[in-house]
């Protein structure tokens, strides 16, 4: 037990002295975890990347909604002066603007029946 508590113990006491001494980033320290680093700084890659994709989307996706709301705005707009453009009332002005002859029937429209 004595061995095994040494060992831990003496190993701990060589990582913090290379820690300090600088060699715990060495060469060598690189050459054995080559594919882990390049690895990590892959996943790194990616994920910055995928952040910035969707800040783009998110940004396209506000966009968008705005200009469906100006859009929706404006049909209202338009079906508004649409409608008081058809109502009797405006026929009539408009045609006595114009100095056209038309008159609105003051009897309602009736369906002809054949025998």
């Amino acid at each position: 037990m004595s061995e095994k508590r040494n060992y831990t113990s003496s190993a701990s006491k060589k990582v913090s002295k290379d820690i300090f001494q600088g060699r715990f980033f060495s060469l060598d320290f690189f050459k054995r975890n080559a594919v882990y680093i390049i690895a990590l700084v892959i996943m790194a890659l990616a994920y910055i990347a995928n952040k910035f994709v969707c800040q783009s989307s998110m940004e396209e996706v506000i966009r968008l909604k705005t200009e469906l709301a100006n859009a929706q705005t404006d049909l209202v707009n338009s079906s508004a002066k649409y409608n008081s453009m058809i109502r009797e009332s405006e026929m009539t002005k408009l045609m006595r603007e114009k100095h056209i002859n038309l008159t609105a029937p003051s009897e309602p429209p009736y369906e002809l029946k054949s025998k």
